[in-house]
């Protein structure tokens, strides 16, 4: 079962974006969700009183369901995520070191569907989208 399709099906069906699934331990499944005009508390018992009843039914093994916005720091996982916020500041972390080094921050400058790239106090920086283990925006303060 291909359990992000499924949440994220679900998710965009009730006018939201998906955003995350994390699996923690003790049986926890973490859902962020995100729309245009924030997320509330109903937002987020919306979706989890729907995704509920979706794992009843398609008997997903979980202990406990967490509902939430994906806060300031926010993950960006897909293009969309990318091209939404070209130029902001983000902290990227490399699977595989890059010139020694596997965290940098910098300016969202450039994305595709293969690379991204980024302005850094050493210059512009382009790498690899496969290379991304994590990628979150920096809160603005």
């Amino acid at each position: 079962m291909d359990l992000v399709g499924l949440v994220d099906k679900t998710v965009t069906g009730l006018g939201y974006e998906f955003v995350e699934l994390e699996r923690a331990g003790r049986g926890l499944l973490r859902v962020f969700i995100d729309h245009s005009n924030g997320i509330g508390v109903e937002d987020c018992a919306t979706v989890s009183h729907q995704l509920t009843r979706l794992f009843g039914v398609e008997e997903v093994p979980y202990e406990r369901l967490e509902v939430s916005s994906p806060g300031l720091d926010r993950p960006l996982n897909k293009t969309a995520d990318f091209e939404r916020f070209l130029g902001r500041e983000v902290k990227i972390k490399l699977r595989i070191p890059h010139a020694g080094q596997r965290n940098f921050l910098g300016r969202l400058e450039a994305v595709t569907e293969q690379t991204l790239t980024l302005a850094t106090s050493a210059g512009l920086l382009d790498m690899a989208r496969e290379d991304i283990e994590r990628a979150r925006l920096v809160p603005e303060l």
